[in-house]
């Protein structure tokens, strides 16, 4: 993760509120691109490694890369004892990985935080071998991103300032048609874009709330910027409009938009 205006530093708060669901979302985004086995990858953005595990464990890589600019994110992934990994601390703007090493090129929900997503898939097809792929995926945050669509709608009937920091509004190239634009302005071929869908299930208010009192992410930072009877209503508010079953869970979507394009 790489937006400065945004707290993306600590793994375990981030796990809590949004790494189970990336969990979730990394292999059913690997099913779509189809990548075949023993092939050089490299994740950018990996956060704490959700994407770049789900490769290890779904395409058996030759080679996997994983590059974040979160030191404290990269300790997480590094963590983990079911993947290996070359990790590095850097940026999308500027791989610090020598040209044409990969065959696939890949950020799973990071895209959208990288300062210059333009500069950085310049980057990526630098490192990219020819006839080599970039695939991405970012999160439906003005459409069924539900967990946060509700979040913000709510806020925003209470305090007039939510909107400016609402990632629906934020972020543009969360966009199917955004995407297939800044992939072929960028010099990719072959550009597909699809939905996907995951469920992401709370035990109960408390699970779906508790999250986004960890300061990690828009929402989070957000929240931790309010007084606590803006707070206290915000969580009153979602309270009301959410659904709980017979067993007192929730159960809403998450939607991800994905692109790839080939580099000739």
């Amino acid at each position: 993760m790489e937006n400065n205006t945004d707290a993306w530093n600590s793994g375990d708060p981030y796990e809590y509120f949004m790494g189970r669901w990336s969990r979730l979302m990394a292999p059913v985004f690997l099913n779509w691109i189809n990548i075949p086995d023993n092939l050089s990858w490299l994740d950018v953005g990996c956060g704490t490694g959700a994407l770049s595990e789900a490769i290890f464990q779904v395409n058996r890589p030759a080679y996997l890369c994983s590059v974040d600019p979160s030191p404290e994110f990269l300790e997480k992934a590094k963590a983990k004892k079911s993947f290996t990994a070359d990790f590095f601390t850097g940026n999308a703007s500027s791989l610090p990985l020598p040209d044409h090493t990969f065959d696939i090129v890949v950020s799973g929900l990071a895209l959208n935080f990288f300062p210059d997503p333009s500069a950085a898939l310049s980057e990526m097809q630098r490192v990219l071998k020819k006839d080599g792929a970039i695939a991405a995926y970012v999160w439906d945050y003005a459409g069924r991103m539900d967990f946060l669509r509700l979040f913000w709608d709510a806020a925003g009937e209470i305090d007039m300032n939510a909107s400016k920091l609402d990632e629906g509004n934020r972020f543009p190239i969360c966009n199917a048609d955004h995407l297939r634009k800044q992939f072929g302005q960028s010099g990719l071929t072959d550009i597909e874009t699809t939905f996907l869908d995951i469920n992401t299930v709370f035990r109960d208010f408390e699970d779906y709330w508790n999250p986004f009192l960890g300061g990690q992410g828009p929402a989070p930072g957000y929240l931790a910027s309010l007084d606590d009877d803006l707070q206290e209503r915000i969580k009153n508010r979602l309270h009301k409009k959410l659904q709980a079953g017979p067993d007192g869970s929730i159960k809403l979507l998450a939607r991800a938009i994905a692109v790839r394009g080939n580099y000739r």
